[in-house]
């Protein structure tokens, strides 16, 4: 009898050592033998998931596919600011010169982002850096066309100096972030509605030398309004 509690002690002990061997494993993201699957991996598609690999398993078929699905067309950001909202709305407007042309005339820069000195110098600091990150490289730091693109990379395409292009007003230039124009590609899945608008309102600096012209957009969106 005390034979087979030695032999059933020993069997159980060597049972022990073996499975807490086998949980041991080298790669610190897994929990090691899952008893139930489904219990630990979600069967559910989770977007920024690569399901190339799971665990110690790769599906090959999966590597190439997004699990973070593109949003549908005409699709708008929320936001708790009812101004943003509105901004986000479609941007009804098609890439040909005479629909920029059109924009120019048709769309105003919202009132709220000049609303008061405090906020106009705000948005406007703001355009002006995202200006640098995404513009001064071709269009230059002062807006003379002479970015290093231009003047050390040898880009044969000048473009020419804000301060010759008083008649394109902040739609206007919202209008050719969005689309691009001659040689400029699109901005617009770099720079959102929001950052458009600020980025227009200091090339509007650029374009009268310093003043973004806050009576001709105070006129514009009274014309609107009526």
């Amino acid at each position: 009898m005390n034979k087979l509690i030695v032999s059933l002690f020993k069997l159980f002990f060597i049972t022990l050592v073996f499975t807490v061997l086998n949980s041991c494993v080298k790669d610190p993201d897994s929990p090691g033998y899952e008893y139930v699957d489904d219990m630990f991996r979600s069967q559910a598609i989770e977007a920024y998931l690569d399901y190339g690999l799971v665990g110690d398993k790769t599906n090959d078929s999966l590597k190439n596919t997004i699990s973070a699905r593109i949003p549908s067309k005409g699709t708008i950001p929320f936001s708790r600011n009812k101004k943003i909202s509105e901004i986000n709305m479609p941007f009804y407007y098609g890439a040909s010169e005479e629909e920029r042309i059109r924009a120019g005339e048709e769309v105003s820069l919202p009132v709220n982002y000049y609303i008061n000195s405090s906020i106009q110098e705000k948005n406007i600091a703001e355009g002006k850096r995202l200006y640098g990150l995404f513009c001064a490289h071709c269009h230059g730091e002062k807006g003379n066309g002479d970015g290093k693109t231009i003047t050390i990379g040898g880009y044969p395409a000048a473009p020419p100096a804000y301060n010759t292009l008083k008649d394109r007003k902040p739609g206007s230039v919202f209008h050719t972030i969005t689309h691009g124009k001659n040689a400029m590609g699109p901005h617009a899945s770099q720079l959102n509605k929001d950052e458009r608008w600020k980025v227009a309102m200091y090339v509007r600096t650029m374009q009268f030398d310093g003043d973004i012209n806050l009576e001709e957009l105070i006129s514009e969106n009274l014309e609107d309004n009526k």
